[in-house]
């Protein structure tokens, strides 16, 4: 388990502010680059439609997506009692690794959370399935409580069809549980970005979900460079703050991997790189991390890619950004390693001082969150003149919401 305390003089309740539910987007703007954009430039606001979005930005400059793919994750069962079993699958326990579990056929492992676990202690839950013309029969055990998760073992016959399809067929979207709602057939699709790929993710990265393609078109046209990241974004990215200080809030772990073109362009792009969405932020500056963790390590290639929470204010922090992507991007081309896989536990509070994201496009996010922290840490004590101009103009907030621009201050302002 990852886990590394330390405290943190940032009080939770100083990030709170009043979210009518009104105000929550309960569904998605019908036309994705419809919704509304707010613009924060060095402490000036404004706002356009996002369909400007081509018009806004620096398309010179670097722009960073998260790829990752939202599964089917919230299955549901029923016990023969006539009891509900609700299973959201987390992340693979075996096959470890996401690709490898997706394609596995006749079993696999996951940690998942159980809703109404209290009604399945034991025993087997079994789901029918039709795939493809064909009857198929899903079973569930758990095969060790961990508490606040579980892992459990899936197994169906027939045996040929991958894991990745059973739960296509299975499972529902796993839309956020502050929508109040059942998921409904369009969510499959609109709680997606139009590039995801590899999947894994419980969670959209929903800062994406209003680009389309045309939209990328034009930036491609305009000269905007793209790279693509993959963090598979967990059920804890809703995960509340319970506690009165930042310093005793445990961060979720994610799983994230990045190749050594995006590396290469991230280098390239020195203070012009735009990040879609916090997940992309959070990826890169652990990129950042586990470049300076490279340099200062006596070995070869580090075997462990982890970045634990807090670990950076143990790290030397006057290394420059480009300095620690070439370590990465050096050793990745001489191990001719194609891809970095890591994860991190990575927490960005107010004080955080960013060394790889320079803009940052997001969603609006819950009062007292992980994720307005993070906000916060982007532009400063700013990020309450933002929120009151978004609630005072009629923005939609949350996943489905509208989203903005934020282009911090420099250090010297």
């Amino acid at each position: 388990m990852m886990i590394n305390l330390t405290p943190c003089p940032v009080r939770i309740e100083d990030y709170n502010y009043v979210l009518p539910d009104e105000m929550i987007a309960r569904f998605p703007c019908e036309d994705r680059a419809g919704s509304k954009i707010l613009v924060y430039d060095k402490g000036d606001i404004g706002h356009t439609y996002f369909h400007n979005i081509p018009r806004i930005t620096d398309n010179g400059g670097l722009m960073i997506f998260n790829n990752t793919k939202v599964i089917q994750a919230r299955i549901l069962m029923y016990k023969e009692t006539g009891s509900r079993i609700e299973i959201l699958i987390l992340e693979p326990v075996s096959p470890a690794e996401y690709n490898l579990a997706f394609s596995s056929v006749a079993g696999c492992r996951w940690k998942c959370m159980v809703g109404n676990k209290k009604r399945w202690k034991n025993g087997k839950l079994v789901k029918e399935l039709i795939i493809k013309g064909e009857r198929v029969t899903l079973e569930t055990f758990i095969v060790n409580d961990h508490g606040p998760w579980q892992e459990i073992e899936f197994m169906w016959t027939p045996a040929h069809y991958p894991f990745s399809l059973i739960i296509d067929k299975a499972g529902l979207t796993p839309i956020p549980p502050y929508l109040d709602r059942m998921p409904v057939d369009s969510d499959k699709w609109r709680y997606q970005t139009v590039y995801s790929s590899p999947e894994g993710s419980v969670a959209a990265p929903t800062a994406g979900l209003h680009f389309t393609g045309e939209i990328l078109e034009t930036l491609k046209k305009n000269g905007a460079s793209m790279g693509e990241i993959t963090l598979h974004v967990g059920a804890g990215t809703f995960q509340p703050v319970t506690s009165a200080m930042a310093g005793e809030h445990l961060m979720h772990a994610e799983n994230f991997s990045v190749n050594r073109k995006t590396i290469k362009k991230l280098r390239n792009n020195p203070g012009r790189i735009t990040a879609v969405g916090t997940t992309s932020v959070r990826a890169l500056e652990s990129i950042y991390w586990l470049g300076v963790k490279q340099l200062i390590s006596k070995k070869g290639f580090l075997q462990n890619h982890e970045l634990l929470q807090w670990e950076e204010t143990k790290l030397p922090s006057y290394i420059p950004a480009d300095r620690s992507l070439e370590a990465l991007e050096i050793i990745m081309e001489n191990d001719n390693i194609a891809k970095l896989e890591a994860k991190t536990q990575l927490m960005i509070t107010p004080g955080y001082r960013f060394r790889i994201a320079n803009k940052m496009i997001t969603n609006f996010h819950q009062p007292k969150s992980t994720l307005l922290l993070l906000v916060a840490a982007f532009i400063g004590n700013d990020w309450r003149k933002v929120y009151n101009y978004a609630l005072d103009n009629d923005f939609r907030f949350l996943s489905y919401g509208d989203s903005s621009l934020l282009i911090p201050k420099n250090e010297a302002e």
